[in-house]
C-alpha cells in the first residue's frame, strides 16, 4: 500500500493462501471433509469441486466458519452465523471510548457516521444493510479480549473494522487471525501489525507505519537541518519505540541523535525527560507522544526558554491538539499528515464530509472523522468488490481487499493512493509536512512543501 505497489501473481495468490495463517484453517477443513466423507455414502458434490489451491482453501475456511462452499450470492440469503442475516452485513470494532478517551475525537465517529450515509442514501452496499457493532474497551488489554470475543462468538461479525489502541489490539489481533475473521483498517501505527502478512494474513492496517513516520521525520531532519544534533521524546511502548527505529534509521550520520528519553504511558509528567533533552543542547526535537504528553513536553521546553524546532507525531496533528496547549506556544511546531484537513472547506470532499457528519452525527467533523469516513469508503468498495465477485464470504472479502489497485479516496491528499497486495499490507508511505500557525488569534495546522516518500 502507499504511493506505489505491486500487484500479485497467481504464484503470490497460491502463496497467501497456503501461508501459516491460513494454512491450519486448510488443514482442518480436509479432515472435517473426511469424517463427513466418511459418515456418508457419497455426500455434496460441491465439498469436492476443489480445483486450485486458492479454491481449497477457501473451502477449509468455509467449513471452519460456517461461510459454506459458496458462502452467499444474494441480499435474501440468511447466513446469521456468519454476520450475514438476510438483508445486513454485520461489522464490529473495538476502541477506547471510557476513561476520558470520550473526549478525544475518535476515527470510529467518521466511519460509522459513514455507514449511516451509505445506509441512507445508498440503500446498504450488496442490497444489505450495515449494521456496526461497536464495543468500549476502556484501552485495557483484558477488556478488549473480552468485547472481541463477544462480537465473534455472540454478535458474529462478518469483520472486525477501525479497531483501535495498540495496547488493546495486540491482545486480540492474534485471536482474529487464528479465527478467520477479517481485521480491517485497523487504526494503529505500530510496524507489527503490517510487518507479516503471510503470518497474519486477515489483518491490514490503515494508519502510517510509525516506523515510516519516524523515517520520514529523519529524512526531512537530514535535508533540512544538517549537521544540527537531534533529540526525541518517545512513549515506551511500540508508538515510540518503532518512531524511534525509524528515525534512527533515515537520518544522515552528520545529524546526531543524542541521548533519548522515554516515558511510561501511564506517567504523570514528562517534565524530567524534557530537562533531560534541554541539556544535550538539541536544535531538533522529536516527540512521538500522544497529545496530552506532546503539549506537555511542548510547554515545559517553553517554561526552561529552550526553543528546538519541534516535530511532532501526526497523532497530534489534529485542531484537537489546540485545546491541549495555547496556539502561541506550539506554533511553528511541524507534523505530518497524508489526507486533507477539516478547515479546507471550500474543497468539496471536506464540503461532503462536514455535510454526513452534520446530518447523521451528533459529533464536530475533525481531521480524525475524515480518516473514519476514509476507513469507511475502503470497507464499502471492497465489500461491494467481493459481491461483484459473485460469492460474499470472508475470503473474497480479503480478496477483494489485497486486490485494491492504485484506489484513492478523494479525502486523500493528491498523490496518495491505496494498492496492495498477499505481500503488502503496509501503511501509506508518504506525507506532506504540517506547520502549526496562529489565524487570527486561532490554532491552525497547514501544509507547506511536497509529499515526502519513505521510498
Amino acid at each position: 500500500m502507499g504511493v506505489t505497489g505491486h500487484g500479485p501473481s497467481s504464484e503470490e495468490e497460491d502463496e497467501r493462501m497456503l501461508s501459516p495463517g491460513r494454512t491450519w484453517p486448510l488443514l482442518a477443513g480436509v479432515i472435517a471433509l473426511l469424517i463427513l466423507a466418511a459418515g456418508a455414502c457419497g455426500g455434496d458434490d460441491k465439498s469436492t469441486t476443489t480445483q486450485t489451491p486458492a479454491a481449497t482453501a477457501t473451502a477449509a475456511t468455509s467449513v471452519i466458519h460456517g461461510d459454506g462452499p459458496s458462502g452467499v450470492s444474494s441480499p435474501e440469503d440468511d447466513r446469521p452465523e456468519v454476520g450475514l442475516p438476510k438483508g445486513k452485513i454485520i461489522l464490529g470494532s473495538h476502541a477506547s471510548l471510557s476513561g476520558g478517551f470520550d473526549r478525544i475525537p475518535q476515527p470510529v465517529d467518521g466511519l460509522q457516521t459513514y455507514f449511516e450515509y451509505v445506509n441512507t442514501e445508498k440503500g446498504g452496499v450488496c442490497g444489505r444493510q450495515i449494521e456496526f457493532q461497536l464495543e468500549d474497551d476502556g484501552y485495557e488489554p483484558a477488556k478488549a479480549q473480552k468485547v472481541t470475543r463477544k462480537l465473534v462468538e455472540q454478535d458474529h461479525i462478518f469483520a472486525m473494522v477501525a479497531s483501535r489502541g495498540t495496547a488493546a489490539h495486540s491482545a486480540v489481533w492474534e485471536y482474529l487471525n487464528e479465527n478467520g475473521i477479517p481485521d480491517l483498517w485497523v487504526m494503529i501505527g505500530a510496524h507489527k501489525f503490517a510487518a507479516d502478512p503471510q503470518a497474519h494474513p486477515w489483518t491490514v492496517p490503515l494508519l502510517p507505519d510509525y516506523f515510516v513516520e519516524g523515517a520520514i521525520q529523519g529524512k526531512y531532519i537530514s535535508e533540512n537541518f544538517p549537521g544540527k544534533k537531534v533529540t526525541i521524546l518517545y512513549q515506551n511502548d511500540d508508538f515510540g519505540k518503532d518512531s524511534l527505529a525509524g528515525l534512527q534509521n533515515a537520518l544522515d550520520p552528520s545529524n546526531e541523535l543524542i541521548a533519548p528519553q522515554s516515558y511510561g504511558p501511564t506517567a504523570v509528567s514528562v517534565q524530567s525527560q524534557v530537562a533531560s533533552l534541554m541539556e544535550t543542547g538539541a536544535e531538533v526535537a522529536v516527540c512521538a507522544c500522544i497529545p496530552g504528553y506532546t503539549a506537555q513536553a511542548i510547554e515545559s521546553a517553553d517554561r526552561l526558554g529552550w526553543e528546538p524546532q519541534w516535530i511532532v507525531s501526526y497523532v497530534s496533528s489534529d485542531q484537537f491538539m489546540f485545546s491541549y496547549i495555547a496556539p502561541e506556544t506550539i506554533e511553528g511546531t511541524l507534523s505530518l499528515q497524508a489526507n486533507k484537513l477539516i478547515q479546507q472547506t471550500d474543497d468539496p470532499a471536506i464540503q461532503e464530509h462536514i455535510r454526513i457528519m452534520n446530518e447523521y452525527a451528533d459529533v464536530a467533523p475533525t481531521n480524525w472523522t475524515v480518516v473514519g469516513q476514509i476507513a469507511g469508503e475502503l470497507t464499502e468498495a471492497a465489500l461491494q468488490a467481493a459481491c461483484d465477485s459473485g460469492i460474499l464470504s470472508r475470503n473474497s472479502l480479503m480478496d477483494a481487499v489485497e486486490s485494491l489497485r492504485d484506489y484513492q479516496s478523494e479525502l486523500n491528499l493528491p498523490g496518495i493512493t491505496w494498492t496492495l497486495g498477499p505481500d503488502d499490507h503496509t501503511g501509506i508511505e508518504a506525507m506532506r509536512l504540517l506547520v502549526a500557525k496562529v489565524v487570527d488569534g486561532k490554532g491552525m495546522w497547514e501544509y507547506e512543501g511536497d509529499l515526502i516518500s519513505f521510498r
